[in-house]
């Protein structure tokens, strides 16, 4: 049993006043935002340590959870080979190691490999490492990569002679590890981050063997609503570097034979056009919403007449249909939709002469086209699965329609069997007459009652959807008798890009709202009740989470919240956070009052009340890029000394070793 006598951290209260628009607010914990304060880290580690303290009578069954979890996974594994520019890559993983190891085979799968990185050596003497962007030229003789050691996403880059085996001497900094190369080979254009926002803002080149510093700004992004980033299209012949906010898009192009030329613009940045692009023979294909094409479609323009007006319809808007994705071939092209919900894959002969959808059978899946970097072949490659069913890799031969599975996930352990799991979808009815789809999964052994225990997730923000995925992870959870539940909550474009539409900004609160009368459905349908009921969000969904438990938290008996945005007005206040300016239209400017006054209606952190909270788990990472450990550590610090119950609450920070100053929790 927990330890009740342990005293909880109680942060010091050091009250800062926040005025605008007339308005004051008093924040008495925001002195946390001070990362290298020591009285900070003093305080997370208080917290931690009133963690473990308290859970370590669960420590044994942690381990022997852990230790589950791990033996359904095979550690020995591999992915399926793709064949990209005359080579088969392979990622593997052995036994014991945390770390991939990227391998490829030249022109046969019976060659014996070579090593292009083995993560695990490159991540000695480390605590945190991660590498990306993992990206060979075109003559196949170098490959560049990204490496972060702090788990900032800020990557150095670097690049490894693949004949000789060594890495070259030049390390470019702050970048977002992601790179585009030439097509002679040595030339490479890249991402540079502002080493404070973080927002990725400049495009520079480098040749191999130069010194960085003398590389040339190829552009810089200076809306600070925008994120610029570059890449190459598919067919090797261009050069692309794009800039995107949240309702407007931009493209540029430069023929990847001459990595000294100069850019042209496809179309300028408009506000409330997004599109994006690929390239086939004579033209550029875009997708778009052009046109008040909310769900989105297909046009097409010349390269040599690229603005807006040259732009032409090959697939039509749809209103009961989002088309999400397209994926170019030599002799068909692919396009990845969803309607009611549901993803599917549409192939198109160019020639007119098929076009068809994959069949898909079960209630509620995911399918995503997958890894084909290949112009040039008559297979694609897809993957399947379902909340029941592990995840396979299918390759589809378009001529022939017929379908070979390549890897069907394996779940060790010997009693897994996806005839013992049962799935559905379940319609909420919303408090403004619209309906919530909830994807459920459960062992068929478990008794569904008000008694049956139950997790559900959510996120709703970005357009982001939830899919429902397998996860072996998951299984212990369902082996428990456990139900496992996601709400597609407005926010998500789940329904089409209206859905998202109608979650943000001014209508943030349905996301709230559908979450909670989800929540209020399953209780109504006995699937649990409020003594069994969890809610689980992280980041935008650690929001939706701060706000359930604000408006109803006599709903749930438990919350867990992950890198949770809970201080939403302070954030969009602060412009040198990143991603801050870069989501005023998702979240709204608060500079504006009628922007700062719907935000604080519903920010957690603002609207924490004296009432009695369910018990919560808050994580959060100390050198987390993407939302900032003090806003849990504030909200943490604050429910403490405002919720009048006894239930428990607990904060839980890692705390990455970092230049040898602070403790590393593991």
């Amino acid at each position: 049993m927990p330890k009740n006598d342990v005293a909880a951290p109680i942060a010091e209260r050091m009250p800062k006043k926040m005025k605008i628009h007339g308005h004051q607010r008093i924040d008495d914990y925001y002195w946390l935002n001070e990362r290298e304060n020591p009285k900070v880290i003093d305080y997370l580690n208080a917290e931690n340590d009133y963690y473990k303290n308290l859970t370590a009578h669960t420590a044994q069954f942690q381990q022997d959870l852990f230790e589950e979890m791990k033996h359904r996974i095979k550690e020995d594994d591999e992915s399926v080979p793709y064949k990209k520019n005359g080579y088969y890559y392979i990622t593997r993983y052995e036994t014991g190691k945390q770390y991939p190891i990227y391998t490829r085979k030249k022109e046969s799968l019976k060659v014996t490999e070579s090593v292009l990185i083995d993560v695990n050596e490159m991540a000695k003497g480390h605590d945190y490492y991660a590498l990306t962007g993992l990206n060979v030229n075109d003559s196949n003789t170098v490959v560049a990569f990204g490496i972060d050691t702090v788990s900032r996403r800020q990557y150095d880059l670097r690049f490894k002679d693949l004949v000789s085996g060594e890495l070259y001497p030049e390390i470019i900094k702050n970048t977002t590890g992601n790179t585009a190369w030439a097509n002679d080979h040595k030339t490479v254009f890249y991402t540079l981050k502002d080493p404070v926002t973080l927002r990725s803002d400049k495009i520079y080149k480098h040749v191999l063997g130069t010194d960085p510093s003398l590389d040339e700004l190829i552009f810089e992004e200076k809306d600070e609503a925008f994120w610029a980033f570059v890449y190459k299209t598919k067919s090797r012949d261009f050069i692309i570097i794009g800039s995107y906010s949240t309702l407007s898009t931009e493209y540029s192009f430069l023929d990847a034979n001459t990595p000294d030329g100069s850019f042209k613009m496809i179309q300028s940045r408009q506000r409330d056009l997004e599109y994006s692009i690929a390239h086939y023979k004579s033209d550029f294909y875009i997708l778009t919403n052009k046109d008040g094409a909310e769900n989105f479609k297909l046009m097409k323009t010349p390269i040599t007449n690229t603005g807006m007006e040259h732009w032409v319809d090959v697939i039509g808007h749809r209103e009961d249909t989002l088309l999400e994705d397209i994926s170019i071939f030599r002799d068909f092209l692919v396009m990845e939709e969803r309607n009611n919900g549901l993803n599917k894959i549409r192939i198109k002969k160019w020639d007119g002469s098929e076009d068809y959808y994959l069949p898909f059978g079960e209630e509620t899946y995911t399918a995503s086209v997958y890894n084909n970097p290949e112009f040039d072949t008559n297979v694609i490659r897809y993957s399947y699965n379902s909340l029941t069913t592990p995840n396979s890799v299918i390759d589809f031969n378009v001529d022939d329609q017929t379908k070979e599975v390549k890897k069907e996930q394996e779940v060790l352990g010997g009693n897994f069997n996806k005839e013992n799991y049962s799935s559905e979808r379940i319609w909420a009815p919303t408090r403004d007459g619209k309906k919530v789809a909830i994807s459920v999964v459960y062992h068929k052994s478990t008794v569904i009652s008000k008694d049956t225990p139950l997790l559900l997730y959510a996120y709703g923000s970005y357009g982001s959807i939830v899919s429902d995925r397998f996860s072996t992870v998951r299984l212990s959870l369902l082996d428990r008798g456990f139900i496992y539940a996601v709400a597609h909550v407005r926010g998500s474009e789940y329904l089409g890009r209206n859905w998202y539409d109608e979650g943000k900004m001014f209508a943030k609160k349905n996301t709230f709202y559908d979450y909670i009368d989800a929540a209020t459905h399953l209780i109504k349908l006995n699937y649990t009740s409020p003594d069994h009921l969890y809610g689980e969000g992280g980041s935008a969904g650690g929001l939706l989470m701060g706000a359930a438990v604000n408006m109803n938290p006599e709903l749930f008996n438990g919350i867990i919240a992950a890198v949770p945005f809970v201080d939403v007005v302070t954030t969009m206040l602060d412009e040198s956070i990143p991603l801050t300016t870069g989501e005023f239209d998702e979240w709204g400017n608060p500079k504006k009052k009628d922007c700062y006054d719907y935000m604080l209606s519903y920010s957690p952190y603002d609207n924490v009340k004296k009432q009695r909270y369910p018990h919560m788990l808050i994580t959060t990472g100390l050198h987390d890029s993407q939302v900032q450990y003090f806003e849990p550590a504030k909200w943490v610090a604050k429910l403490r000394r405002t919720k009048t119950d006894n239930n428990q609450l607990y904060l839980y920070t890692n705390i990455v070793l970092f230049n040898g100053k602070f403790r590393h929790y593991l």
